[in-house]
């Protein structure tokens, strides 16, 4: 290209990327066809006059997210940096919560029912809460340890529920009970009913995962070690929101489920939006196995995740948008 080719096509390209001009109005500007704007612009691009970079903040990683949610068949999946100092056994980087927080402000339409589930992730994501559209906040599972109440899922749902400007409906009630009897009553108290009767409401959900250890889940570290044991032999894998999930994410040990406070798997199933907040290498697998049960939607991890189930064999994971019931394939 001369100088007069190079200044036409620098000052097209200025046009088209940079003021937002249609090649219609640049071709009516300098006198030509349309068809030759589009010559020029193309040349523009191959003789490296117009660089195109396509950036979006550090800590995110675009490809692996985009990868991500193209093999689960997500509707939204964001990776985030693993933390340099992060060791091989770390889980749940607390930057999760915070992008986490950043998603709900875009997924939250006013009016909207938000389900929170007890997860360390979750709580994260709540205290980094910044902006939400007027919605009513529901607490979907009982707390870990009800003499902590304050400082976890309850803390989660009313901080959630202030930023939001709406209604908050906690639950004061440990998540797993000593026995189906001591559970179904706890159900029918007030309080807990009227949160129970917003689950079929609930629109937008965030969800934490556990894999099946101590220290990362909540129902592991709660059992027995007979209990532990026992659905350990049933091949228990992963764990959310006291639903156990073997490795190719079928639901196991339904009768745990008779005696926790949370949300039934059929009533999460019928949300149209569950996001699940999760990360590290030693949570992996389990994530892949709850991805593979057709409850979530969206998934926002770490790159350290991301790896192990962008590597994963086997046959392809279904799209998890389908909302199959796995147990019923």
């Amino acid at each position: 290209m001369g100088p007069a080719e190079l200044v036409q096509a620098a000052a097209m390209a200025r046009r088209f990327y940079l003021e937002g001009k249609s090649k219609i109005q640049i071709a009516e500007e300098f006198g030509v066809s349309r068809f030759k704007v589009a010559r020029v612009l193309e040349t523009a691009l191959e003789r490296d006059l117009v660089r195109i970079e396509i950036r979006v903040p550090s800590e995110l990683d675009a490809e692996r997210s985009d990868a991500l949610r193209a093999r689960y068949g997500l509707r939204h999946a964001v990776v985030v940096e693993s933390p340099a100092d992060a060791s091989e056994d770390a889980a749940d980087p607390e930057n999760l919560g915070e992008v986490a927080a950043d998603l709900l402000g875009e997924l939250v339409a006013e009016g909207d029912v938000l389900g929170l589930a007890w997860g360390r992730s979750t709580i994260h994501m709540a205290a980094a809460l910044h902006r939400l559209p007027p919605c009513t906040v529901v607490q979907l599972t009982g707390v870990y340890d009800a003499g902590t109440a304050d400082r976890g899922s309850v803390e989660a749902v009313r901080r959630a529920a202030d930023v939001s400007g709406g209604e908050a409906h906690p639950i004061y009630a440990p998540m797993l009970l000593p026995d189906p009897a001591t559970a179904a009553a706890l159900r029918g108290q007030t309080g807990i009913a009227r949160a129970f009767d917003y689950f079929d409401k609930v629109t937008v959900a965030c969800v934490s995962i556990g894999s099946w250890e101590p220290g990362v889940s909540t129902v592991y570290d709660m059992l027995t070690e007979e209990e532990r044991e026992h659905y350990a032999s049933l091949g228990a894998a992963a764990e959310m929101s006291a639903h156990l999930f073997d490795a190719d994410g079928r639901r196991i040990g339904r009768d745990l489920g008779e005696r926790c406070i949370t949300v039934e798997a059929d009533r999460l199933r019928r949300i149209p939006e569950v996001v699940a907040i999760a990360g590290g290498r030693r949570k992996a697998a389990a994530i892949g196995a709850v991805l593979r049960s057709g409850l979530v939607t969206s998934l926002v991890t770490d790159t350290a995740a991301a790896d192990h189930l962008l590597l994963e064999t086997g046959p392809g994971p279904r799209p998890a948008l389908d909302r199959a019931d796995p147990d019923g394939a």
